[in-house]
C-alpha cells in the first residue's frame, strides 16, 4: 500500500485527490495540508511513501516545502503538481529535490501511475513540462552563446551510447522512445540509464536533466507541440 500526503490549499482539490487515491486498491491518503508548512510538518510526522504537493501555496509555497522535506532526509518522495500555463518554478522545484512534476490537468491514471513510479523510487516527468524546462533554459542564455565552463569530470566517463541517450532523457524521452530512435531494446536503454545515473551521480532522471542543462548539453527544442503521453513507471 503507498502511503500519500496531499499538500493544497484548496479544500476541493484535495478532497477530489483523496476520493481518487482512496478508491484505488493500492494507494491510501494518511493526512491533508493545507500550506508548505503544514506539509513539512505533516511529512515528518506520518512519514508518506509519496507527498503530492501543491506548487502555489500561501505561506511557504511547495518549493521550499520541498526543499525541507527531502533535507530533512525522510524516505517521502516529492511528486509536485503545476498548471504549465503559470507555474514558473519548475526548475528550482526539481532542484530542490522533487521527484517529478505532473500537470494539474493529467488524467487519473496518469497521476496514479505517478505516484507509483516516484513511490518505487523513479522519476516522472510530463513532456510537456520537460519542453518547458528546456524553453526557460533556452530563455536564461538569451540566444547567446554559453559561456565557457570548466569540462565536469563525470562526462568524460560517459561512453558514446551514454551521452547520446543522455541528450535523449533531456529531451524528455521516454525509454520506450530513446530505444525506438536508437533501434536497440528498452530493456539496454534501461541498463545505459542505470548506469548514466551512477556514473553522474544523479538519483534519478529529473536530476539527469538538471545535470545536462546545467553542463549545456540541453539545446532549444523544436517549435511543434509534444502531445500528451499517458505517464509509466518506464518514464
Amino acid at each position: 500500500m503507498i502511503t500519500v500526503l496531499i499538500a493544497d490549499d484548496r479544500p476541493l482539490q484535495r478532497l477530489g485527490f483523496r476520493m481518487l487515491l482512496d478508491s484505488t486498491a493500492d494507494t491510501h491518503v494518511v493526512g491533508e495540508a493545507g500550506n508548505g508548512a503544514e506539509a513539512v510538518r505533516r511529512a515528518a510526522e506520518l512519514k508518506p511513501d509519496v507527498v503530492l504537493m501543491d506548487v502555489r501555496m500561501p505561506g511557504m509555497d511547495g518549493i521550499e516545502a520541498t526543499r525541507r522535506i527531502v533535507d530533512a532526509g525522510g524516505r517521502s518522495h516529492i511528486l509536485m503538481l503545476t498548471t504549465f500555463d503559470l507555474d514558473e518554478y519548475v526548475h528550482a522545484a526539481l532542484r530542490a529535490g522533487a521527484s517529478g512534476f505532473l500537470l494539474k490537468d493529467a488524467h487519473p491514471e496518469e497521476l496514479l501511475a505517478g505516484i507509483r513510479a516516484v513511490a518505487a523510487g523513479d522519476a516522472v516527468i510530463a513532456p510537456a513540462l520537460t519542453r518547458r524546462l528546456l524553453d526557460e533554459f533556452a530563455q536564461h542564455l538569451g540566444g547567446a552563446p554559453a559561456p565557457e565552463r570548466p569540462t565536469d569530470p563525470r562526462l568524460g566517463t560517459l561512453t558514446d551510447r551514454e551521452h547520446e541517450i543522455l541528450l535523449a532523457i533531456a529531451r524528455g524521452l521516454t525509454n520506450g522512445e530513446i530505444a525506438e530512435e536508437l533501434v536497440v531494446s528498452e530493456s539496454t536503454v534501461k541498463t545505459h540509464v542505470g548506469r548514466i545515473l551512477a556514473k553522474i551521480g544523479a538519483r534519478d532522471r529529473v536530476q539527469a536533466v538538471i545535470f545536462a542543462y546545467d553542463h549545456g548539453l540541453a539545446g532549444s527544442p523544436s517549435p511543434e507541440p509534444v502531445p500528451r503521453r499517458r505517464i509509466s513507471p518506464e518514464q
